[in-house]
């Protein structure tokens, strides 16, 4: 299994039982762009039930058909995501993600990367 993958949208990570999904300074994430990142992160973890925390401090926007697929689509084999923002911008989008497009899965953002791991760590153990 894979432990690190980059694409045109983002960096991959797995590090003790989390996958960190950092997305690169100015993206514009389209649907085409959300299938991507969708495919390239399930080619990592390999069927895994894992955490996620996704850093979108770098992401500029993300489009409406975008937001739709990744909240049903990209929660494929993801327990819990935490969002990892930079006011106003980042966190401005993760809350409209979040109340608009209404994630099945636990999903809450953060500000402080010690903070969202001590919310994914307590999704480290639990079954799928």
């Amino acid at each position: 299994m894979l432990s690190y993958f980059k694409n045109d949208y983002a960096e991959y990570s797995i590090d003790n039982g989390i996958l960190y999904i950092t997305y690169h300074k100015g993206v514009c994430i389209d649907l085409n762009a959300a299938a991507q990142i969708v495919k390239d992160r399930l080619s990592l973890h390999e069927s895994q039930f894992l955490p996620v925390l996704c850093d979108i401090r770098g992401v500029k926007e993300v489009n409406k058909s975008a937001r739709a697929y990744l909240a049903l689509e990209g929660s494929t084999l993801i327990k819990a995501v935490a969002f990892l923002v930079e006011p106003p911008v980042s966190e401005i989008l993760s809350l409209f993600y979040i109340q608009t497009s209404k994630p099945p899965i636990p999903t809450r953002s953060f500000e402080n990367i010690e903070e969202a791991l001590t919310f994914l760590n307590t999704y480290k153990s639990s079954t799928a």
